[in-house]
């Protein structure tokens, strides 16, 4: 008998190791996607990250070695252009063989227009509704409309039209903000800060498994067990954030830059308006001067800054005024790439906003 357990004992160990051997090569542009899918494929293997933590997801360029993760991929996961407009050249030339997922134009994304003002008012709240893609459905929720991402200060321009039959919120393809003084900033249809909101990222485990599953069959189980994990995971998150928030509901606050509207609206939780709508470059004394404004006015209790950005600017809105301030990261710069960045990055989120308020 024992002399029968130990071939199938190592039969089966070498099948789980060559199990392993194939599973899919996946490359994933931003942290807390990579998260996302990390998580799927927790057990099976790890995917690759391409832009780096404390790098711009705008203006990037690729090192060797993430050239050749592209190279390699089997899969490649993305939010898309409006987020990463160069990836989708290193895409095509890299990646050419690779099955693609871009997620802001996958059914079920909530996707949100953008603010025009970098005051934001009561009716910015709750007039409009979300975008699904390919659903052509509309959903009461809140639109509260964002500008480019908040990470560093690169000029960065979002002008790739995308042919969706979908509500924009009351936007164009590409539509400019003339802010800083007269500094047009282009952008694409919507707002790309989509992972901030936890729905969406429910309905992206679900995708990332399904890919995943197509490339990796063996898996699959695994994969998708992963995946509802994860979301009962992501229930769980939202239920801790929503009561982080709740002693402090009702608190106004100003965000540096305009990035947090799938955040607000998730937790119903309205910023009162941003500093900047772009992280391209330093906001116009016009602009602070009407940010200053409504700070006196409205007793605003909290000025939100990001890592990368000049603490001067936030100290001269804030000057005369009993506001606090914190520091938010919205893409867990400082967060170690992996299954726990997204939780955590969300977490930090809520406290750092809490503790502020």
């Amino acid at each position: 008998m024992s002399r029968n357990l130990l071939p199938l004992s190592v039969s089966a160990a070498l099948l789980a190791g060559a199990a392993s051997a194939e599973a899919p090569r996946v490359a994933v542009d931003i942290a807390p996607v990579h998260s996302l899918v990390a998580r799927v494929m927790e057990g099976v293997g790890t995917p690759d990250l391409i832009v780096q933590p404390g790098a711009s997801p705008h203006e990037y360029s690729l090192r060797p070695s993430e050239a050749a993760a592209l190279q390699d991929a089997d899969i490649v996961i993305w939010l898309g252009e409006d987020m990463t407009p160069w990836m989708a050249g290193a895409v095509e030339t890299l990646a050419g063989d690779a099955a693609v997922t871009t997620l802001l134009e996958a059914e079920g994304t909530i996707k949100l227009g953008f603010r025009e003002s970098a005051l934001f008012e009561a009716h910015d709240h709750g007039d409009a509704a979300h975008a699904h893609d390919d659903h052509g459905t509309d959903h009461d929720h809140e639109d509260h409309g964002h500008s480019e991402d908040h990470e560093h200060d690169h000029e960065h321009e979002h002008d790739h039209d995308h042919d969706h039959d979908h509500e924009h919120h009351g936007h164009e393809d590409d539509h400019a903000h003339g802010e800083h003084g007269g500094h047009d900033h282009a952008h694409g249809a919507h707002d790309p800060h989509a992972w901030l909101s936890p729905e969406n990222a429910a309905t992206w485990l679900n995708l990332i498994a399904a890919q995943l599953s197509a490339a990796d069959p063996a898996n699959a189980g695994t994969y998708f067990a992963n995946a509802a994990a994860a979301r009962a995971d992501l229930d769980a998150l939202s239920a801790e954030i929503a009561g982080i928030l709740e002693p402090v509901r009702g608190g106004r606050f100003i965000v540096f830059h305009d990035a947090y509207q799938y955040f607000e609206d998730a937790f119903d939780f309205p910023a009162s308006g941003a500093i900047t709508l772009s992280d391209a470059t330093d906001p116009s004394p016009a602009r602070i001067a009407e940010i200053q404004a409504r700070v006196a006015e409205e007793g605003i209790d909290c000025v939100l800054s990001e890592p990368q950005f000049d603490p001067g600017i936030v100290a001269t809105v804030m000057d005369g005024t009993a506001a606090g301030t914190a520091v938010l990261d919205p893409l867990g710069s400082d967060l170690a790439p992996g299954p726990e960045l997204y939780p955590q990055m969300m977490r930090n989120l809520a406290t750092s906003l809490a503790a502020c308020l």
